[in-house]
């Protein structure tokens, strides 16, 4: 499958107020499982997550999503060098069609804060509070690849949850929202499993240095190209940090947005153009796979729903 990619050649500079950065302790991985529609429990959605995590702060994404982004960037590089001196035209040849999240979530304990990163062509912030689970512990306990756990429930977002953490690592965080237990949350479901975030992975981060890469942006023989609709973030480093170069926003100004783009994917693609000076249009890959029949997926079964 080959998609032709908008490049826009000008960096964007976005402001976004400096968060508190913290140290990578462990990234964690997770097969993440959510029955979105009741009416096909035989076809659940399916994700590989990670999670990073230090004492104070961490993040919850896609590894799927970093896996191809690393990809993408690499072709997107190659070509920019194949091209040095001439006009830039790249096309991508993308070989993974499953879908994966565009939203991270950034957790900071010791600030009480939750930010939510969702891309709609550009990157958007919205600051939530951190929530406060109450979890009752008990003393259950189960090993999950050699790491002792113990059990956890708590009533969260609609659902009953049962969570499995560590105690010998005392990190509060954990996948998605849930957090706030006196160890790391190795492993959680819900009452009915139909949404779990099953372990399947833990390994200490090492120093490393901190790599430069700019979301959206990639850089190959002194050319930067800025990427209209693919998440180039790299989270490969050892500090957990928000995004410098994202619009920071409201819940209420996001849905709008994402209600135009579900509304005319290509209109609003080509209003994001014009809107930086560039002529033309935009034509949207409809192809099995794409953006376009993930968004068709009927979820009737949302991770966070009313309590009753």
């Amino acid at each position: 499958m080959k998609t032709k990619l908008l490049l826009l050649l000008t960096i964007l500079s976005y402001s976004a107020r400096a968060q508190q950065t913290d140290k990578a302790i462990a990234r964690v991985r997770y097969t993440f499982t959510h029955i979105q529609d009741t009416t096909q429990r035989d076809k659940p959605y399916t994700e590989n997550m990670l999670l990073i995590t230090g004492k104070n702060a961490s993040l919850y994404t896609s590894y799927d999503k970093m896996k191809r982004s690393k990809a993408m960037k690499l072709q997107i590089q190659e070509q920019i060098r194949n091209q040095a001196g001439g006009p830039t035209n790249i096309r991508i040849e993308n070989r993974e069609t499953g879908p994966v999240s565009n939203i991270d979530y950034f957790s900071f304990a010791s600030d009480g804060k939750l930010i939510v990163k969702e891309r709609v062509v550009n990157d958007y912030l919205i600051e939530e509070e951190l929530p406060k689970i109450d979890w009752k512990i008990s003393k259950d306990t189960a090993s999950f690849s050699g790491l002792l756990c113990q059990k956890a429930t708590a009533s969260f977002k609609g659902r009953s949850w049962i969570a499995w953490f560590a105690p010998d690592l005392p990190l509060s965080s954990g996948p998605w929202k849930l957090n706030g237990l006196p160890g790391l949350i190795v492993e959680a479901h819900d009452s009915n499993k139909e949404v779990y975030f099953q372990f399947a992975g833990l390994e200490k981060v090492t120093a490393a240095p901190q790599t430069d890469a700019v979301n959206g942006e990639v850089t190959a023989s002194g050319t930067t190209v800025r990427i209209l609709g693919i998440d180039t973030e790299d989270y490969s480093g050892n500090e957990i940090k928000v995004p410098s170069k994202a619009i920071r926003t409201t819940r209420k100004e996001l849905d709008k947005l994402k209600s135009a783009f579900e509304k005319d994917p290509e209109g609003f693609m080509t209003a994001q153009m014009a809107a930086q000076g560039i002529k033309g249009s935009f034509k949207m890959n409809r192809t099995p796979g794409s953006g376009i029949e993930r968004r068709q997926r009927v979820v009737n079964n949302p991770i966070e729903r009313a309590a009753k």
